[in-house]
């Protein structure tokens, strides 16, 4: 199988080289990676240079600044990397972050479970953190979830789902629309991915208005948005907390923004997490 990876990279010169090294220590050879360097202004154009000159596996893509918005820029930019290549020559389709660093069997693991797993449509690793000279499990997620930074998509399932989505919310949406379709996401527990920098550092967004604007472009009912935002606001251990949330939600709710998922998505969204909360809570 032949693996197509497309990095987005904002302001990483220190981070980057990590990345970009780890992809050239693994085990499994036969890939192209796409950095899209998304309007920096550091030295990260300049480190891109420097594999992209030396290994004909890594090319480039240059785009101009634009404003740093949860999803919609990353997706962007992942966007702008795919077009200029031709997805027939692919079997797998990676979304990579620029500031990880990948077990040097990771691409070998991946490839392996594609191949021998026809189910599986969405498959990765769990992400690390370092904390007081240790890396730990980041825990941002549950354990069956693949995370933004280390999406590996088998490609027929990557065209099923509509790709991705310019959208907060779009590393969720995917694995919903996929297990809709019949396909499978596994997590590889035995793949720790080093994540360097803390996710959401750059965001300009408060949490509130994250969390609101989030379940509204997952396309939320209210009654679930609800739910949801009560569970955030439980965990802050604070009742102005979800009010907030609400608030940012029924703004754009009120405003009507533009949902990236069609009507037909947004039912399958809703009815997952409808059962889900049945599930877990109601015992049904």
């Amino acid at each position: 199988m032949r693996f197509l990876i497309i990095i987005p990279a904002h302001n990483e010169e220190e981070n980057l080289p990590f990345t970009l090294d780890s992809l050239q220590q693994q085990s499994f050879k036969d890939f192209k990676t796409v950095v899209v360097n998304d309007g920096s202004t550091d030295r990260t154009q300049e480190v891109i240079r420097k594999y992209t000159e030396n290994d004909s596996r890594f090319e480039t893509v240059e785009l101009q600044k634009s404003d740093h918005q949860p999803g919609s820029k990353v997706v962007n930019a992942f966007k702008n990397g795919l077009k200029t290549q031709n997805s027939d020559e692919f079997d797998v389709i990676c979304k990579f972050d620029a500031d990880i660093i990948l077990p040097a069997n990771y691409l070998e693991t991946v490839e392996y479970a594609f191949k021998n797993n026809p189910e599986y449509g969405l498959v990765g690793g769990l992400l690390y953190v370092e904390k007081e000279e240790s890396w730990v499990y980041e825990g941002n997620s549950n354990k069956h979830h693949v995370r933004g930074p280390v999406k590996a998509y088998r490609k027929e399932c990557f065209i099923q789902i509509g790709g991705l989505r310019e959208t907060l919310g779009w590393d969720n949406i995917d694995s919903i629309l996929l297990e809709n379709l019949g396909w499978k996401e596994v997590v590889f527990h035995e793949l720790h991915v080093k994540l360097i920098k803390v996710k959401g550092a750059d965001y300009t967004i408060r949490p509130a208005d994250y969390y609101g604007r989030y379940f509204y472009f997952l396309g939320l009912n209210r009654f679930l948005a609800y739910i949801a935002s009560s569970k955030e606001a439980a965990k802050s251990r604070s009742v102005s907390f979800f009010f907030k949330i609400i608030k940012a939600y029924e703004a754009c709710k009120t405003a009507r923004l533009e949902l990236k998922i069609s009507k037909e998505e947004q039912k399958a969204i809703n009815d997952k997490r409808w059962k889900i909360l049945k599930k877990k809570w109601l015992k049904i």
